[in-house]
């Protein structure tokens, strides 16, 4: 089936991208041509009381503290670009979370008199508060618009004041709409596992988390009409985001992906209103967030906010965050390299749940000592698969073995299975940590570059995944080695098969999951050589015999006694449909007779006699 869903994906005719609209003709000025102003009298037919302070000379200014450097533009005051201090793209380069090319932050209002203006249509004038503060005002309409920017030492946030003193006989009293446009760029080495990981969360004020869907190259749309409390674009490994102090009454959210854009690998969009109360009354107080999508920093930043790190849902994402994340905080403390960290979790898990791996080491043991027994019952029974399996649950009941003993210590380790398939995808912490042959323990590993490019696998081959695919099938021999009537016949192939299927799967994972396997995989074999040694098969043979006399007279209760009714009814049904539909004959009285045989004279509590042969 999976090969089949890896064809389909390969050769399915994929649709054609429809051709982007051509931009209208326009006459080019001379390089260098600075665009003209304005006239004043356009201004004020456009912006009307609002005109004075719409034109001027673009500045820039910075704030800045170890984690971030922002530029912000005297034009609409806003910020214009983030520099994350600490941070690389995957080539080396300084990291811009924005920039003015990918990014612009707008606040537009109405006026009484039906006018639409911007922010970034007005000038302000930049007031440096210190080193740590900067502030934006604007002459307008008989008043000041004023913003107001803080930047705490070695924070990641930016504090936002919005406030118009003196105009509310100027604004009319409807929500402003706040809008950030912003075209991410590739900052990881995986483009499309960027782009996949790049989406918006949002946040309402009844604590309900919601976010677009993360790996759609389809046109996402999340329209919002209750409060909401905060909003974030989360750029794979980093998150820019607004947080209100109060609340934005409503939001609008759009992601929009165009896979011939080699610059931007996404275009998200979030639109806010904020209640024009707040702002003329000086309440319209937000916080930036700019940094790292670090589950430790983020928990800290508002109620909620550490959503923006995917965990997993349910189950897997409480493993992550009250197992795996505090644990692998911990060995950080004492531990420098990361795949040494990887590889302690890996035993410290395979400690607590090694009384559960015990137990189905144990199971496998009692299945392989009754081995003779259930090949005795196939040669006895070789055309009657429910004889068979009825026979099959005799012999269980008989000597206290249940089949489902094995399995269910097992199934219960899944949980932290699925949770590391999340967890490392999505740890910042792994993100260009070097170890053996890696370079970045949060992508693949390409020390084998192919000089072409093989179908679902790609140009490389990542050596932690083709390890842990060779690992997985030595694990796999093994186990069917130790219990010989777990996998039989075509389910015995499949069982050395998805190894191999997972290698083409896993062959673009970061590798600090497929080492996390590769190592799992090196304990477990470890544990089942172990156990080999404490598991004497003499000894599991005594028990059963000891069961066996035990259980002599015992009947089956419990879900022994309802799998047994259940199968023995579907025998009887079975047999029913081998004779053409009829009832068995020690079931059938007279009354079901044919019309004419003189079955009628008969006593329908009389049985019939039958010939037995």
């Amino acid at each position: 089936m999976a090969a089949l869903l890896l064809l389909y994906l390969q050769f399915a005719p994929k649709p054609k991208p429809e051709p982007a609209p051509q931009p209208a003709k326009t006459t080019a000025a001379a390089p260098g041509t600075p665009p003209a102003a304005p006239d004043s009298a356009v201004l004020a037919q456009q912006l009307g009381a609002f005109a004075g302070a719409a034109q001027g000379t673009a500045q820039t200014t910075q704030l800045q503290n170890e984690n971030l450097t922002i530029t912000f533009s005297s034009k609409g005051g806003r910020v214009e670009a983030v520099r994350l201090n600490k941070y690389k793209t995957f080539r080396g380069q300084p990291l811009d979370l924005l920039d003015a090319q990918s990014a612009q932050l707008d606040t537009r209002f109405r006026t009484t008199d039906g006018r639409q203006i911007k922010l970034s249509d007005l000038y302000f004038r930049p007031e440096p508060q210190g080193s740590n503060a900067l502030r934006f005002v604007a002459d307008v309409a008989g008043g000041q618009i004023e913003q107001l920017y803080t930047l705490p030492a070695g924070s990641f946030e930016l504090s936002y004041n919005l406030r118009f003193n003196g105009l509310n006989n100027a604004l009319a009293q409807e929500p402003l709409t706040f809008t950030f446009l912003d075209r991410v760029r590739q900052t990881e080495k995986m483009a499309k596992q960027n782009r996949n990981h790049t989406t918006i969360n949002h946040y309402l004020v009844s604590g309900d988390h919601t976010a677009l869907a993360e790996a759609s190259e389809n046109p996402e749309e999340i329209k919002v009409a209750e409060p909401l409390k905060w909003a974030a674009h989360k750029h794979d490994f980093f998150v820019a985001g607004i947080i209100a102090d109060k609340e934005f009454s409503t939001g609008q959210f759009n992601s929009t992906v165009d896979l011939n854009d080699t610059t931007f690998i996404k275009t998200l969009t979030s639109t806010l209103t904020i209640p024009a109360a707040d702002v003329q009354q000086g309440k319209a107080n937000f916080r930036f967030y700019f940094g790292p999508n670090a589950f430790n920093i983020l928990k800290e930043v508002t109620p909620g906010f550490d959503r923006n790190v995917y965990l997993g849902w349910g189950l897997f994402r409480w493993v992550n965050q009250f197992v795996i994340l505090p644990v692998f905080h911990v060995l950080e403390k004492f531990v420098s390299s990361y795949g040494i960290i990887i590889a302690l979790l890996v035993v410290l898990i395979k400690l607590v749940t090694w009384p559960l791996t015990y137990k189905t080491y144990e199971s496998q043991a009692r299945m392989k000592v009754l081995k003779p027994e259930l090949d005795a019952i196939k040669e006895k029974y070789p055309d009657d698969a429910m004889k068979q399996q009825q026979e099959q649950m005799k012999l269980y009941q008989t000597m206290g073995v249940s089949p489902l003993s094995g399995c269910v210590p097992t199934l219960l380790t899944i949980p932290i299975l699925f949770a590391m398939f999340q967890f490392f995808p999505n740890a910042i912490e792994l993100r260009q940590e070097h170890f053996l042959w890696a370079n970045d323990l949060s992508t693949y590993d390409d020390l084998i570059k192919l000089p072409f490019t093989v179908p679902f696998l790609g140009n490389h081959i990542s050596l932690f995944t083709l390890l842990m695919t060779i690992s997985t099938l030595a694990m796999t021999y093994q186990s069917n080695q130790a219990n010989p009537t777990a996998m039989q016949g075509p389910m015995k192939f499949y069982s050395y098969l998805m190894p191999l299927i997972f290698f083409f799967v896993l062959n673009d994972f970061a590798a600090g999951l497929t080492w996390y396997y590769l190592v799992s995989n090196l304990v477990t074999l470890g544990q089942q050589a172990l156990t080999r040694r404490f598991v004497d098969d003499t000894k599991v043979r005594a028990k059963l015999e000891a069961n066996k006399v035990k259980n002599k007279d015992k009947k089956p209760s419990g879900f022994s006694a309802r799998l047994a009714d259940a199968m023995k009814a579907a025998q009887e049904k079975e047999a029913q449909a081998r004779q053409g539909g009829r009832p068995a004959a020690d079931d059938t009285d007279d009354t079901d007779a044919e019309p004419g045989t003189g079955a009628s004279d008969i006593s329908p509590k009389r049985p019939r006699k039958t010939r037995r042969s």
